[in-house]
């Protein structure tokens, strides 16, 4: 069984903010499956238990808010025994570019407050993770600000992009794991951006 974790905020104010990208994969994986209809509230956290394939699947946004996402998320995992290696985080990054992605097997929380929560709940650094890009922003605006102000007109359509590569690389982690996601989302990244850049 795998535990997608799509993190962003609750409430209708937090809709399609920067911060709430990891809910927006979620979202669009549900459609992608024709399960949106399915979620349920357990565990501090919306969630629909699906299969992908020959796979168990639940996919999950927390209502926790970002900084206490780590309760959904032990306890779902305590709940159906999910190991960290088999759950796939997909959060925003404000350093990474507007629109790039980054998978990882591992790793610290590099200042995000909700992968902080998640290593500190589950006690190990060990999970896979994918990043979007949401950009930096202008330096000069308070950083929570940025991250919880929505996305300009002129944004949309790389964001709405990277949402549906991040939902993209998600079903490889299911189908093939994380070093395949790895190899494929994080080169295809850095090609394009090289690509663009010429």
């Amino acid at each position: 069984m795998k535990l997608i974790v799509g993190l962003g905020n609750p409430g209708a104010e937090y809709r399609d903010t920067r911060h709430n990208v990891g809910f927006m994969v979620a979202d669009a994986l549900v459609e992608r499956w024709r399960v949106g209809d399915q979620w349920r509230e357990k565990f501090s956290a919306l969630q629909i238990k699906t299969v992908v394939g020959d796979e168990q699947v639940i996919v999950t946004k927390p209502l926790t808010f970002m900084n206490l996402s780590g309760q959904a998320v032990t306890q779902l995992a305590g709940f159906y025994k999910i190991e960290p290696a088999d759950i796939f985080v997909v959060t925003d990054d404000v350093a990474l570019p507007l629109g790039r992605l980054r998978a990882r097997r591992e790793g610290g929380a590099g200042g995000h407050n909700g992968l902080k929560s998640i290593i500190q709940s589950l006690a190990t650094q060990a999970f896979p993770r994918m990043r979007v890009g949401v950009g930096r922003g202008d330096s000069q605006r308070d950083l929570a600000d940025h991250v919880l102000g929505r996305f300009g007109a002129d944004e949309r359509d790389t964001v709405w992009a990277a949402v549906l590569r991040a939902a993209d690389a998600t079903e490889m982690f299911l189908s093939d794991g994380i070093e395949r996601v790895m190899n494929a989302f994080n080169a295809a990244e850095k090609d394009e951006k090289e690509d663009s850049a010429e």
